[in-house]
């Protein structure tokens, strides 16, 4: 008989209690809550990721036939559906975002000197897009996205080098992507790779006077002008490597400065790409690598929806289904943490 601790105690440990008491603590979503606190409601939502419970029910169920067990779980006692039900309606799910972002700090610092492409360059490696869940449009009208149904964005910044999110933030299906770049924290010397949902001038010169670099698809109407061209290397696939200077209308003022155009034929799937960048130094076919292990960011949300296992929201409140999406991020960090860990005392071992 097993009389050591749980494995959802243990994976917890790795979830900084004290560090959740400072992002309740800003705000102050623990006022007069006498039993069911915000932790003990962040526990119910772990649990019933973590055992892959298909929803709400399905979770307080699975607790209340194993009463004796939920004081080792950290629970105490059985929840009430309502109880919880309404802590994900009213708790502000900001709480979970910034408890999110502070265990991706320290996923993050574990895999500091790993890299995962083919590229070797100094400054990191970002991927920016989206993922769509969709939703009921009857039910979550505070979410439109189509004139038939709703949605909601999940908007990602993930390092390449590591495959960990640099930032998550959940907005409103009819949001357009490019606002998104508001809000991502820039770093000097780093990469931003991104699709043409994202092409916006003014934002990338912003990108520009931060001294960070971005790589993106060029739209097929792009008016520009030619300055010079280098010698292209077609042996693999480059057609052409153009500085360009922007001719359109609002374009010209929103990005007055010299871009860097590139033409690449990918004979494989016999595509043809145009890429824009302001970095002139990087070797053109560095430009296409980069684009081309943006495509991680994809198996990124590909891993995320094979193992968030809760098939519907714990709410049909924005705050209900933010908190709920938030939760299920930060079981799932806090997964990653243990299993660096683990893998570290084997090869301690």
């Amino acid at each position: 008989m097993n009389k050591g601790r749980m494995a959802f105690a243990k994976i917890m440990d790795f979830a900084s209690r004290d560090i959740f008491k400072i992002c309740v603590n800003c705000y102050k979503d623990n006022y007069k809550a006498k039993e069911f606190t915000c932790w003990k409601q962040f526990l119910c939502m772990s649990f019933g990721q973590l055992t892959h419970r298909q929803n709400m029910s399905d979770t307080l169920l699975c607790l209340k036939l194993n009463p004796d067990k939920l004081y080792h779980l950290g629970i105490g006692k059985a929840i009430n559906k309502s109880t919880l039900s309404h802590a994900n309606e009213s708790r502000d799910w900001r709480i979970y975002q910034d408890y999110a972002l502070k265990l991706i700090d320290q996923a993050k610092k574990m895999y500091e000197g790993d890299n995962q492409l083919e590229v070797n360059l100094r400054g990191r490696v970002f991927a920016l897009d989206s993922t769509t869940a969709d939703l009921c449009l009857e039910v979550f009208l505070w979410a439109p996205f189509r004139s038939t149904k709703a949605a909601v964005k999940i908007h990602t910044l993930l390092d390449l080098k590591t495959s960990i999110p640099e930032f998550i933030f959940i907005s409103e299906g009819n949001i357009h992507d490019a606002k998104m770049m508001d809000l991502i924290p820039l770093q000097k010397g780093s990469y931003y790779i991104m699709i043409k949902a994202y092409v916006d001038f003014e934002r990338f010169y912003t990108i520009r006077q931060e001294k960070a670099y971005f790589v993106v698809r060029a739209k097929e109407n792009l008016q520009f002008k030619r300055i010079k061209s280098r010698t292209p290397d077609k042996t693999i696939g480059i057609l052409c490597d153009q500085d360009i200077l922007l001719t359109g209308i609002n374009s010209t003022n929103k990005y007055p400065e010299h871009l860097r155009r590139i033409k690449f034929y990918d004979a494989e799937f016999e595509r043809t790409f145009v890429f824009l960048t302001n970095h002139f130094k990087i070797k053109t076919q560095t430009v296409t690598q980069l684009y081309k292990h943006r495509w991680g960011i994809e198996l990124f949300f590909k891993w995320i929806k094979q193992n968030l296992k809760i098939q519907c929201f714990w709410g049909s409140s924005e705050n209900a289904v933010k908190n709920s999406n938030m939760g299920c991020h930060i079981s799932l960090c806090s997964g990653i943490n243990s299993k660096k860990e683990i893998e570290a005392d084997k090869l301690s071992i």
